[in-house]
């Protein structure tokens, strides 16, 4: 567990218009991560409840919630789940004690973008929770490649406002990570991309030695998009390489 009193490793980079939410019940890490948030610059509300973190939402626009499992009302799953639902796509990244390989996909499959396990170092924590970060501000750049709104596997994805839509007018909850993951593969149709490379672009993530993440998200692109999931055509496997992006003719 980190310490209130951890070294902060770039505590003079200026990001105070950045703001955290930290759901955690836990007082004595609550508060040390609240401290060592705010020494990176950033500004920090905590909720020790379920209820309470949804009247701060209600209230405050946040750029990432850091969020307990174990909550004395509800389970994070439970509370990410109702985010998710409601159209909130702020990235979430989940603190677990749990590290059964189940737990974690159910996390993920709740709309989560990231999850680390208790007990952590604080510098990867500090580390993944400034990848989300850098997604969020996504190079404007790449985005201009292609139109705000396309027709994937038969579903309307509309980019800039984060909503995807069926045939039938259904709408599908895709979190910010999964919109930046599809993005990247819509803009790179064709070529075999790389876990590394997934990573480092879409994560933000430089020699990261999980390369499962990427395995997890590409399925939950398969469930959204292929008309049959276990026999996909757009979304590719190439053995020994990584994943290919084959858009529909």
């Amino acid at each position: 567990m980190p310490s209130p009193t951890s070294p902060s490793s770039s505590a003079a980079t200026p990001r105070g218009d950045v703001r955290l939410l930290v759901v955690e019940d836990e007082e004595h890490l609550a508060t040390g991560l609240k401290l060592n948030f705010e020494l990176e610059g950033y500004q920090v509300d905590l909720a020790r409840t379920g209820r309470e973190a949804g009247n701060l939402l209600l209230a405050e626009q946040y750029d990432v919630i850091v969020l307990d499992v174990m909550l004395p009302d509800v389970d994070g799953f439970t509370l990410c789940a109702k985010l998710r639902e409601s159209g909130n796509v702020t990235p979430v990244m989940m603190l677990t004690a749990r590290s059964a390989i189940d737990d974690r996909i159910e996390g993920l499959n709740v709309g989560a973008d990231d999850y680390v396990t208790k007990p952590f170092q604080l510098e990867e924590l500090l580390a993944r929770v400034q990848a989300m970060l850098r997604r969020s501000g996504w190079d404007k750049s790449r985005q201009e490649v292609l139109p705000e709104v396309l027709t994937i596997g038969g579903q309307t994805v509309d980019f800039e406002k984060h909503v995807t839509t069926t045939a039938e007018g259904t709408e599908l909850h895709l979190t910010k990570l999964e919109y930046d993951l599809l993005r990247y593969f819509v803009n790179n149709p064709g070529r075999v991309l790389e876990r590394e490379e997934l990573q480092e672009q879409v994560w933000k993530l430089r020699d990261y030695p999980n390369r499962r993440m990427v395995d997890n998200f590409i399925l939950r692109l398969r469930r959204h998009f292929e008309r049959d999931p276990k026999k996909p055509r757009m979304f590719l496997s190439v053995r020994g390489a990584g994943y290919k992006y084959v858009p529909e003719p």
